[in-house]
């Protein structure tokens, strides 16, 4: 990579010489996970998954990427071996205090804003992946009928060998970006049984057609991204042309910013998705599981694009922006903070969201965001509330109030989004305030009035049995 003339061509495309080899490297990801394929023996793919993993972290970080890996990597490892029945707290807590040491060290995120890259955002992926092996194989322990139903699926009633686990945490350089994928699932894939066993009737998917509508996708992404992202910079929100604009055109500002820094995750979770659908992991089960003719790519799948920008309901985004990350907050933190037979509220939908944000930085933009997002999904519960106690026969207003709940999620969404962009508390505060704070205070307004006006949904009437 060296002989290539780097500088040249990351200034080409406005890039750093770091991100440009970072760039090469994931994409490269995609060449390397199709080669798994054709590894011999299982033995040999969870080798060839550690070493393609460790090697193209050593090419886009350098060397010292592996020795902050090895680190979660060990203390996970570690307490399955140790000390089964707190494993997964052992690493939830010592694996999340790493990671947020190398961020603070690192200063990630202003690194990442100022166009340059390390291996913390690696480091943040696979931090997941060892608290959910670990809680996972803590899990084993205990009776399945006190489970729910992803503990059942994804319990680990033998502790993986150390091969197996190194390959599971570097796969091919799916750390990288994601997605966050099981260790149940990893060994079944390897060992080509569940959803992967052929052996039978089953046969095997094809993972072409899907690998290449994700590479078109992350072409189209990148290039919408490279067109907008010059036209609506970060920099301008404390700029004193645009304290000089109207509230409209500020508040048009803040969509437009944040609407262009989509595309870049938008681009990034494609490839990743191409990457782990040619490996044949992506693989999710057929749609029709007689027939066999469409392959469902669902575990590959890190966002719905139009689900963001169409959302109806900010309830929608966590299920359609960054996929897996909000897949594994679900089930290893919301749920698991929820009392037996207890619902959940607005106390772990807060914590969840506290847990994220730390998961990303202690930057205070990302956690205004996360408590932000907090506020916008509980608001729009509301909403949705109101909706539903409307009788059918006023299906007019019913329209209405998801139109309503559309424009809200909007306007939160990406007022919201300034905080995780810019990170500073000061430009966050700066750029809020511009708008009035407007955000922040609808949520609340939308929130207060539920208390106020609680409603019940109306339920259709059942007809007495004669």
């Amino acid at each position: 990579m060296e002989s290539l003339d780097m500088s040249s061509m990351a200034a080409s495309i406005g890039v750093s010489v770091a991100v440009l080899r970072f760039l090469l490297c994931f994409v490269a990801t995609i060449p390397v996970s199709f080669a798994w394929r054709f590894v011999p023996s299982q033995l040999g793919k969870h080798i060839y998954s550690a070493a393609s993993g460790a090697l193209l972290s050593y090419l886009s970080f350098g060397f010292s990427s592996n020795l902050h890996f090895l680190v979660p990597m060990t203390i996970g490892y570690a307490s399955m071996a140790i000390y089964r029945p707190m494993s997964g707290f052992i690493t939830f807590f010592l694996g999340f205090a790493y990671l947020i040491g190398c961020h603070v060290f690192y200063m990630s995120g202003d690194a990442w804003k100022e166009g340059g890259i390390d291996s913390t955002g690696a480091l943040m992926v696979l931090t997941l992946k060892v608290i959910s092996c670990s809680i996972n194989y803590n899990d084993g322990m205990l009776k399945e009928e006190s489970l729910r139903e992803a503990q059942r699926k994804n319990r680990l009633v033998r502790m993986p060998s150390l091969i197996e686990y190194f390959g599971y945490c570097l796969c091919c350089g799916s750390h990288f970006a994601g997605p966050v994928f099981e260790m149940k699932d990893y060994l079944e894939w390897t060992q080509e049984q569940g959803i992967w066993d052929v052996s039978g009737k089953g046969k095997r998917p094809s993972p072409y057609g899907a690998t290449l509508r994700a590479i078109l996708q992350a072409g189209i992404c990148m290039a919408l991204y490279l067109y907008l992202v010059p036209q609506f910079p970060l920099t301008r929100f404390t700029e004193p042309v645009y304290q000089e604009w109207g509230f409209w055109r500020r508040f048009g500002y803040q969509y437009m910013a944040g609407f262009t820094a989509r595309w870049k995750y938008y681009f990034i979770w494609s490839i990743s998705e191409a990457s782990i659908i040619i490996s044949g992991l992506g693989f999710s089960g057929w749609t029709d599981e007689n027939t066999q003719t469409k392959a469902k790519w669902d575990r590959a799948k890190n966002v719905d694009i139009l689900g963001v920008e169409l959302a109806k309901s900010a309830v929608q985004i966590p299920l359609v922006w960054n996929i897996q990350v909000s897949t594994w907050l679900r089930h290893y933190v919301y749920e698991r903070i929820v009392k037996p037979g207890k619902k959940a509220g607005f106390f772990q939908l807060l914590a969840t969201q506290t847990v994220s944000a730390v998961w990303h930085g202690l930057y205070p933009g990302y956690i205004i965001f996360f408590v932000q997002s907090a506020l916008m999904i509980d608001g729009s519960k509301a909403i949705y509330r109101w909706q539903q106690a409307m009788p059918p026969k006023m299906a007019m207003l019913r329209n209405v109030m998801v139109f309503i709940n559309f424009l809200y999620t909007v306007l939160v969404l990406n007022y919201s989004s300034v905080g995780f962009m810019v990170l500073s508390l000061h430009e966050t505060l700066v750029a809020y305030k511009s708008v009035y704070f407007i955000g922040t205070v609808v949520p609340i307004v939308v929130i207060l009035l539920s208390c106020l006006v609680p409603v019940k949904p109306v339920r259709p009437k059942t007809r007495k049995e004669e």
